[in-house]
């Protein structure tokens, strides 16, 4: 496996094991590693310099972290348990880049 996707796959579980950790929730482990294969086969479709850029930059790196949660169907797990959390966003101890997770689960 190439070093870009490497270095997002690790970032992306790294990034879903904060989101859950700080929603108190036990993060659905197949759905998490379903997302994260998800997420390679997005990546390893493109162009090596494109995955290069994307590893370069957060903001596509989250473009492709949110396609990989909403294609991998995890967008679909503890989903009125987070609903309910985001109703009060000032209240979660997530940064604001997390809010590319939280808004699917806004109503």
């Amino acid at each position: 496996m190439s070093e870009p996707i490497q270095i997002l796959k690790d970032e992306f579980r790294r990034h879903l094991e904060t989101f859950y950790a700080r929603l108190n929730l036990t993060p659905p482990y197949e759905s998490v590693e379903k997302a994260v294969r998800t997420l390679t086969t997005i990546v390893h479709a493109l162009p090596h310099d494109e995955q290069a850029r994307i590893v370069a930059d957060p903001a596509l790196q989250w473009q492709q972290f949110r396609a990989a949660f909403e294609t991998s169907g995890l967008v679909k797990k503890h989903r009125g348990i987070i609903a309910g959390l985001v109703a009060n966003r000032a209240a979660l101890n997530l940064p604001v880049e997390y809010d590319h997770f939280l808004n699917f689960f806004r109503r």
